[in-house]
């Protein structure tokens, strides 16, 4: 990356919780920023005033990945607003809770398209303007603790989950070449609107059966994203982050399994 240039970021489902954060810190490091949101535009636009307030650009748009091809259509008009991306973190996800007996094929279908479908068809999007740009870029996989082990309950949010695992190596080996870097971050029980919690919880609320005795705070997984998009993270590519507060060393879901 040229420093002739504002460096972009586009993250997905920034309108709350984990992508928000990561808009902040990442504004924090002098990159614009586009957000992207499905359900919540107030949350954007919300997340789009701290972003200017730390004085970047933000752009927002609405982007939904149940169609993963509409929602590359939407991340494309986006990257055109700015005319470039340096950074995508795929931080969009879903889960419906099922067991493998119980999944309905549509469900899965449902899970599949959000979280691995349309990080694939958005990567491959903004892979192809980063190598078009010639300056390199970053691309960040929020995944989960579920992408190395499995959560009871979930079969479709687990196989999705693994298969970003798949998709960050993948992808990793093919974008060297061109400067792109890819890693996922993996976060365990983290204090966001989609686990029923806000930020202030991280820190308020008990889980003894987490090492750490806690969920984690939002700040925790943003400030790995940011070094991941930092100069210092040059010689990173094709790992998985693990941010989990010691749950996958007492993996206390499979106690009685």
């Amino acid at each position: 990356m040229t420093a002739q240039h504002t460096k972009v970021a586009i993250i997905t489902a920034s309108d709350s919780g984990i992508g928000s954060r990561c808009a902040e810190m990442l504004a924090e490091q002098g990159f614009d920023i586009g957000i992207t949101w499905r359900s919540d535009d107030k949350g954007a636009h919300e997340t789009a005033q701290r972003v200017r307030d730390k004085g970047q650009r933000a752009e927002v748009i609405h982007l939904d990945l149940s169609d993963p091809q509409k929602g590359g259509e939407s991340l494309q008009q986006l990257i055109d607003k700015f005319g470039r991306i340096d950074v995508l973190v795929n931080n969009a996800g879903v889960n419906i809770k099922a067991d493998f007996l119980d999944v309905k094929f549509e469900d899965w279908r449902k899970v599949f398209s959000v979280n691995v479908e349309g990080a694939f068809v958005c990567s491959q999007i903004a892979a192809r303007k980063m190598v078009e740009q010639g300056d390199g870029g970053r691309i960040i996989n929020i995944s989960s603790v579920h992408e190395h082990t499995p959560l009871p309950g979930s079969v479709a949010y687990t196989s999705s989950k693994h298969a970003i695992g798949g998709l960050t190596k993948s992808m990793a080996l093919s974008l060297l070449p061109h400067n792109i870097l890819v890693n996922a971050v993996a976060p365990g029980a983290i204090a966001t609107p989609m686990n029923e919690m806000s930020d202030a919880d991280a820190h308020q609320i008990k889980m003894p059966e987490i090492p750490a005795g806690r969920p984690g705070d939002t700040h925790e997984i943003a400030s790995l994203v940011a070094w991941l998009c930092s100069e210092w993270a040059t010689y990173t590519t094709g790992q998985s982050f693990i941010v989990d507060g010691g749950f996958m060393l007492a993996n206390p879901q499979f106690k009685g399994y």
